[in-house]
């Protein structure tokens, strides 16, 4: 089957369908969480018991991950006993997808009958006090392409999905970072969880010296090149949202250093700390369905 073209500009409804209804068909799961999974983050979806995977090739109408460390197959299962679905592998505006296209899958959650998305990412670290390792709830986001007119929202609104001009300033939901928190006092993670602001650039280059800097007087925790278009189409269907990123280095801001970003670098330190990731996600589940 087809993945969605690059050069398509939006989607109808009906389409999102087609694709919804032949994952139903597919499987009997019946996931109330969405997982995505960022760069060398997709061993989550390795945790799933019961397990019934589809490579993005095979589902209608969805596109295909080009990156490494992005596996590129939605894996539904059970974490903990609670159905879930994780794509193993987003999409991202860098790879020549419009925006559209990179939160294709959001909308066929919302239709599958998901509630809550956790979306993941490996993100450079913007604020001083962060260490190479530490995880970041999300309590906001600096959408950098949405300035320049790259929302995913942009375009005709349909209102089976959600309204024209949806409210932002609760895109992380308290309730869920409250959750996590805790989780991860009880699990030992306490120590390396932060709570900031995401900021997503379009890539695929990494920042330069000058827009960090401009970036950290912006007040941006960490720097990232996804999950802001995720949130916002999850956000408009009335999806509930919690936002994990993996500080895997700390931006560059001084001229005379010799160091320098790399997406190596990127996966090794994702593979040092992803499990904890994985061990903290995977206990937060089981408390989600008490969630009102």
């Amino acid at each position: 089957m087809e993945a969605a073209s690059s050069s398509q500009c939006s989607y109808s409804y009906e389409e999102y369908k087609e694709t919804a209804d032949w994952l139903l068909s597919q499987t009997e799961n019946r996931p109330k969480v969405a997982i995505i999974c960022g760069s060398g983050l997709g061993g989550l979806a390795e945790l799933l018991d019961d397990k019934n995977i589809f490579p993005y090739k095979d589902i209608p109408r969805f596109p295909t991950s080009t990156v490494q460390g992005h596996s590129g197959q939605l894996v539904f299962g059970k974490l903990n006993g609670h159905e879930c679905v994780c794509m193993q592998g987003r999409f991202h505006f860098y790879e020549g997808y419009n925006i559209h296209t990179v939160t294709y899958p959001v909308r066929v959650f919302f239709l599958l009958g998901v509630k809550i998305l956790i979306v993941t990412n490996a993100a450079g670290g913007l604020n001083g006090t962060y260490s190479v390792g530490d995880i970041m709830l999300i309590k906001d986001h600096i959408n950098m392409p949405g300035f320049a007119g790259q929302n995913p929202l942009c375009g005709h609104n349909d209102t089976r999905f959600g309204v024209r001009f949806p409210c932002m300033s609760d895109a992380y939901d308290r309730e869920l970072r409250a959750l996590a928190k805790e989780t991860a006092e009880e699990h030992g993670c306490g120590s390396f969880l932060q709570e900031g602001v995401y900021c997503m650039l379009a890539g695929p280059t990494y920042e330069t010296i000058a827009e960090c800097r401009a970036l950290q007087k912006l007040g941006a925790d960490a720097v990232g090149m996804s999950t802001v278009p995720e949130v916002v189409v999850a956000r408009h269907c009335g999806l509930r949202v919690l936002g994990l990123s993996l500080i895997t280095n700390k931006v560059v801001i001084d001229y005379d250093s010799s160091e320098k970003a790399n997406h190596e670098e990127v996966l090794k330190t994702t593979e040092h700390r992803a499990k904890d990731l994985q061990r903290l996600v995977g206990q937060l589940i089981p408390k989600l369905e008490y969630l009102p």
